[in-house]
């Protein structure tokens, strides 16, 4: 019996059926070699908020290097009805593309062109389920992510959430929530990984298991004197707790160490914060920090601090690392160009209807370099310089003035990437600095600005002329 982790997971049946169904399909109408291109976008903001940070191209890069059928994979195939010409064309499959990508960090906005893939028929179909998967849910947390970090008031931030993650979607989501501006994390193979920090107390089993909490205390510290935190809220938080690690931490200064720091992790954490901070300052442990824990996220983390709560460190599981409450990013993978002609899915809801064409998207940034609105335009065409509203036609907005920048780069060239692969800390800095540059009207919590995403008038036009052609066919 097969078990996920002695299956290889760079394996090509990383897909959905139907992919594989196309596949073969393409391949017996003698269509594998027709060259397609494919554009990943969202259609709307997660969490109701102002802005999304793009995540997960790195992982993807490394999976599509590696993405094969093994000779098991084969096997498996044949037992589920695919010819034998198609099987033996899958046996030498690998993805060969080209990918064109937003840089990771960046950050983006509904209905705009993230990444395009172009290739074969075969390779760019069955590309997209791992697409979405990849990037879709690392997007969604690490915007999650960030947004806790706005309102953190510069509090460290480390990510807890292995535990209650979807399974092996943990690993993505530690990754993500470290994108996003988180600087730790507890899961130890992800800080192994990804090179970061690995950070952790101790649970309330640890202090259970012995007679007294002042014993568990002294014994945890005595042989982890670095960095030790001590849990306070097993019996009584200010009766018991706090004293017996205010008694430890004297005993640590007693044989030259200091307790880093004590953790809360139930009960009202902004009331038991300032107590905690009371009682450590009148004891001369300033220095220690509160850790506050427990179904955290942006709104909680916020009101804390707007209740004036001193805590300086942050442990944010659950919600974090399952994207609570959203569960998905709605992105999507659409056919844009195939054999030359550019591509358009009809919809009867206008907001459905995909902008069909090789684009490029660029954006635009005024004096102080602050994000203005981007542009999609159909790649050979001048930078527009004015936009127009993807569904309400005759709204524009004049670009003259602003500086643009091209987004979309090359990432993979013939199943090969193009650059080495970017640290996860290097991906968050990236981010941190783009979010800086996208005024705060966008990033508050409630009725945030909307974000000008326009097409230029040539792609207007373009779908435009598809849209009648095809509802002429009908």
């Amino acid at each position: 019996m097969q078990h996920i982790f002695n299956t290889d997971l760079t394996s090509a049946l990383y897909t959905d059926m139907y992919q594989i169904s196309m596949a073969h399909s393409h391949f017996n109408y003698s269509r594998q070699n027709e060259q397609v291109a494919f554009d990943y976008f969202f259609r709307k903001q997660p969490y109701s908020g102002g802005f999304t940070i793009f995540s997960g191209l790195g992982e993807l890069l490394a999976l599509l290097q590696e993405f094969k059928f093994s000779s098991r994979d084969i096997d498996w195939l044949y037992k589920h009805g695919f010819n034998d010409g198609f099987l033996e064309y899958l046996r030498d499959f690998s993805f060969k593309g080209t990918v064109h990508s937003m840089r990771e960090g960046e950050i983006v906005f509904p209905q705009e062109p993230i990444v395009r893939v172009e290739g074969n028929i075969v390779e760019a179909q069955l590309a997209e389920t791992v697409l979405l998967n990849y990037l879709n849910f690392q997007s969604l947390v690490a915007t999650k992510a960030a947004r806790i970090k706005l309102v953190a008031r510069g509090a460290a931030l480390s990510e807890f959430g292995l535990r209650r993650a979807q399974g092996i979607g943990g690993m993505f989501a530690s990754r993500a929530a470290l994108t996003g501006g988180f600087t730790s994390t507890s899961n130890v193979l992800a800080a192994s990984i990804y090179d970061v920090p690995a950070v952790g107390t101790m649970a309330h089993a640890y202090i259970q298991s012995y007679d007294g909490e002042l014993e568990a205390f002294r014994s945890f510290a005595k042989v982890n004197p670095e960095g030790c935190v001590l849990l306070v809220d097993t019996y009584d938080t200010l009766k018991s707790g706090v004293p017996n690690a205010i008694t430890v931490a004297k005993e640590m200064e007693q044989e030259g160490h200091k307790l880093m720091g004590i953790r809360l992790d139930s009960g009202d954490l902004a009331y038991l914060a300032k107590q905690s901070r009371e009682m450590l300052d009148a004891a001369g442990l300033n220095y220690v920090k509160i850790v506050a824990s427990n179904q955290l996220d942006e709104h909680i983390i916020k009101s804390l601090f707007e209740q004036g709560a001193p805590i300086d460190v942050f442990g944010v599981g659950t919600n974090l690392a399952t994207g609570k409450p959203d569960a998905a990013l709605d992105g999507v993978y659409k056919l844009s160009m195939a054999d030359g002609e550019p591509r358009l899915k009809l919809s009867e809801n206008i907001k459905k209807t995909t902008l069909p064409g090789l684009k490029q998207v660029y954006r635009f940034t005024d004096e102080a370099g602050n994000f203005v609105a981007d542009a999609v335009a159909l790649i050979g065409d001048a930078i527009p310089d004015t936009i127009h509203h993807p569904y309400e036609p005759d709204k524009s907005m004049s670009l003259q003035g602003y500086t643009s920048q091209p987004l979309l780069e090359l990432v993979m060239q013939d199943g090969k990437p193009t650059n080495a692969p970017v640290p996860v800390l290097e991906v968050a800095a990236y981010a941190t600095e783009r979010l800086s540059k996208l005024t705060e009207e966008y990033k508050r919590f409630e009725n945030p600005h909307i974000y000008k995403v326009g097409v230029s008038k040539q792609l207007l036009d373009l779908r435009t002329e598809l849209r009648n052609k095809y509802k002429k066919d009908l």
